[in-house]
């Protein structure tokens, strides 16, 4: 009897606003029988601070991602071709890692992300709160965002360019599948 092989899992890794919900659901979508998993739609354990958890080496393993992995692991076990992560840490968690077939980080400017990030939570929001956002980026939370430029994105097979229009994005990730893996859609 032959063995069912086992599905691919590809993990979208970008900065918040950097595209990586947008471009795991256009590469699904792109991708004959796969399934998509979304880490915003988890709630994790992991540190209490995560300014703290930055300058103190960022360890990826702090983070408590059994409800995402065992979820995983009961797709892997399924007959889809594929599975889409939309997944921040790329390789750097270990539990995570040995599921995580491709990485690909989509590298978008820090300041194209947070136009996309305040445009889409601050839709609603008064212009001093937005300010308070601001003020909160420039003095802290940058450097969150630079640990992922700094640690996720070498950390990954495939780096795209996030200026690139989505469609763009996906046929460079699908045609990376195919030279790698001699398959996609």
């Amino acid at each position: 009897m032959k063995k069912e092989k086992r599905p691919l899992v590809i993990s979208i890794s970008a900065v918040s606003g950097g595209g990586k919900t947008t471009i795991a659901t256009h590469l699904n979508e792109k991708l004959h029988n796969s399934k998509l998993l979304f880490f915003d739609d988890y709630n994790f354990e992991g540190p209490d601070d995560i300014l703290d958890w930055v300058d103190n080496g960022a360890n990826y393993d702090e983070w408590d991602l059994t409800p995402i992995i065992k979820d995983l692991e009961e797709l892997l076990a399924q007959s889809f071709n594929y599975i889409v992560l939309d997944f921040p840490f790329a390789y750097k968690h270990s539990q995570a890692s040995r599921l995580i077939d491709l990485a690909v980080f989509v590298d978008t400017p820090l300041d194209i992300a947070l136009a996309r990030r305040v445009t889409r939570d601050f839709k609603n929001s008064s212009s001093e709160m937005i300010l308070i956002d601001m003020k909160n980026y420039v003095s802290q939370g940058r450097r969150g965002y630079l640990e992922m430029l700094k640690s996720i994105k070498p950390n990954s097979d495939i780096i795209v360019d996030g200026t690139l229009s989505v469609s763009e994005i996906v046929r460079i990730i699908s045609e990376r599948m195919l030279n790698r893996y001699g398959q996609t859609t």
